[in-house]
């Protein structure tokens, strides 16, 4: 997977350089945010959400210490519409897109926040870190926040919590598709949730 993105980015700056083409590269962190159907593999801010709305159990793989910066797709985007409206800025280029260092977290601190929102304990259990996991990740976002005047503006709890709000209002429709029975998602006060404004 990580081969793949590599060479991928390498073709598109390259025909940046051989073609003339305006080609960008977005070189993307852990994206989260509303209308994603995380799985374990992929997505796993969103999964995480996810199983502790429907009360399923979350595999660990490692101490859970492991440390990720997060963006909210809303986020995103808006370097998406920085970069086409800036095509002679952005055309050639590579950047680093994610939270950065002051969106950064590690899977137990999300569990933490979880279990905050949620009001009650996830359903964890440990297995051995898989080959190749990173135990420290942060982008370095400075490119795209001096070239492009672009930076998060969701903080994470507001970002978790949008997330979590929709996932819980549409708790049936996961049921459905992770073909389980809906456990603890009844459990979930609607008042369990607090709001912090984005940074």
């Amino acid at each position: 997977y990580g081969c793949s993105k590599g060479a991928a980015d390498q073709y598109v700056h390259d025909y940046a350089r051989t073609y003339g083409m305006t080609t960008t590269c977005f070189r993307q962190s852990c994206i989260y945010g509303r209308r994603q159907f995380g799985i374990e593999d992929q997505g796993w801010v969103a999964w995480f959400t996810i199983a502790a709305v429907l009360g399923r159990r979350i595999t660990l793989y490692g101490n859970g210490k492991q440390v990720r910066d997060v963006l909210d797709v809303d986020d995103l985007c808006r370097l998406y519409d920085a970069a086409v409206e800036r095509p002679d800025v952005s055309g050639g280029q590579i950047f680093n897109v994610g939270g950065g260092p002051l969106h950064q977290l590690s899977l137990l601190e999300l569990v933490e926040k979880l279990e905050r929102l949620t009001g009650h304990r996830l359903d964890l259990v440990y297995a051995n870190t898989r080959v190749g996991d990173q135990p420290l990740f942060v982008s370095d976002i400075s490119k795209a926040q001096r070239d492009l005047q672009w930076q998060p503006a969701f903080g994470l709890d507001a970002g978790l919590e949008r997330l979590y709000r929709w996932i819980f209002d549409n708790r049936e429709t996961f049921a459905e598709y992770h073909q389980k029975p809906l456990a603890a998602a009844a459990m979930v006060p609607d008042t369990a949730c607090h709001h912090d404004s984005p940074t």
